[in-house]
C-alpha cells in the first residue's frame, strides 16, 4: 500500500492542532472534507489515529507513532521537490546553513573557486531549525552546534570552543577573569535550563520554584537585549559572544562548563560529491584554525 502524502499532511495538521476545525482552517479546506480524508487514511492503515469526543481530540498510540514517522517523510518530500525544481530551472546551487558566531567564508570561497559554475547560497539558522533546514531541503549542509537530534543525519565534528556567561555590563561578576557555574546559581538564566544542565542542577530559582515564566528567543540579538536590560544572563559559545560585541553587556568565561561542539551535518541518504568535498574543505580549515589558536 502506498501512503498518500496529501493525507499525511492533513493528518499532521490535525495532530498538531488537536482540533479538526482549526486544522481545516490551517489547510484551507472544509472540515467535512478533512474528516473524510482522515477516516480514509485510518482505513488504509487499518488503525485508529484519533480518539474524539465532544470536548477533545487525542492521538492514539498508532497516531503518535504515525506523527513521529510522518514529519521526516514529509520533510524529505519537500526537500525532493526543492532539489528537482532547482535542477529543472537549469541552475546549479549549493546552500550552506550556519549558526550565529560561526564563520563559513573561507570554506565557501574555496568551494566556489573549485566550482566556478556553482552558486553557493548562505542561510543563517537558530537552535530551533539548524537541522530542520536539512530535512526540508532548504540547505545542503549545516554547520551546527550540538546537541541535536542526529537521526537521519551524517555528522562530522569540526572543533570545540569554550562557553561564556553574558552578563549586564554593571553586573557584580562583570570584569572577572572567569567564573564557575556555582557563581551563577542565583541568576536567572535566559537559556533553556536543559541546554545548561550544570546550571540547572544548582539554580536557586529552580530549587525554590521562583523561576519566572520562560519564553523562547528567536535570535541571539533578542536574547542579548534582555541581558542588557537586566532580565537575566545567558550562556553562549565564545565565538557568538565575540561576534555580537556591545558595550552594555560583558562576557566572562565559565571554567567548569564543557565546551560547545561544532559539527558539519547533512542528510545521510545524500551522496552528493559537492557535499563530501565541502566537508573536507571545512574540516581542513577548522583543523588549521584550531592549531593556530
Amino acid at each position: 500500500m502506498d501512503v498518500d502524502l496529501r493525507k499525511l499532511r492533513y493528518f499532521v495538521a490535525v495532530a498538531e492542532e488537536l482540533h479538526f476545525g482549526r486544522a481545516a482552517v490551517r489547510l484551507h479546506i472544509a472540515q467535512p472534507v478533512l474528516s473524510r480524508q482522515i477516516r480514509a487514511l485510518e482505513g488504509e492503515l487499518r488503525a485508529q489515529l484519533f480518539r474524539r469526543d465532544r470536548r477533545s481530540t487525542e492521538l492514539t498510540a498508532a497516531g503518535l507513532q504515525l506523527l513521529e514517522d510522518a514529519r521526516p517523510l514529509l520533510a524529505s518530500a519537500d526537500a525532493l521537490r526543492r532539489r528537482v525544481g532547482t535542477a529543472a530551472r537549469g541552475t546549479s546551487a549549493f546552500t550552506v546553513a550556519f549558526m550565529p558566531g560561526i564563520t563559513v567564508t573561507g570554506a565557501v570561497r574555496e568551494l566556489s573557486a573549485r566550482h566556478p559554475g556553482l552558486t553557493v547560497e548562505l542561510l543563517r539558522t537558530t537552535w530551533d531549525d539548524q537541522t530542520e533546514v536539512l530535512h526540508d531541503g532548504r540547505a545542503d549542509v549545516s554547520v551546527i552546534r550540538l546537541p541535536v537530534d542526529r537521526r537521519g543525519l551524517s555528522v562530522r565534528p569540526l572543533f570545540r570552543e569554550p562557553r561564556v556567561a553574558v552578563l549586564p555590563a554593571g553586573h557584580r561578576l562583570a570584569g572577572k577573569e572567569s567564573v564557575r557555574v556555582g557563581d551563577l546559581a542565583d541568576e536567572h538564566l535566559l537559556n533553556d535550563p536543559d541546554a545548561v544542565p550544570e546550571w540547572r542542577d544548582v539554580a536557586v530559582e529552580l530549587r525554590e520554584g521562583t523561576a519566572p515564566a520562560r519564553r523562547g528567543f528567536r535570535s541571539v540579538e533578542e536574547k542579548l537585549e534582555h541581558v542588557a536590560a537586566g532580565r537575566g544572563i545567558a550562556v553562549v559559545p565564545r565565538s557568538t559572544s565575540e561576534y555580537y560585541t556591545r558595550s552594555d553587556v560583558a562576557r566572562v568565561p565559565v571554567e567548569d562548563l564543557p565546551p560547545n561542539e561544532v559539527c558539519l551535518a547533512w542528510v545521510s541518504g545524500r551522496r552528493s560529491r559537492v557535499i563530501f568535498e565541502f566537508a573536507e574543505i571545512f574540516a581542513d580549515l577548522a583543523g588549521a584554525g584550531e592549531r593556530t589558536r
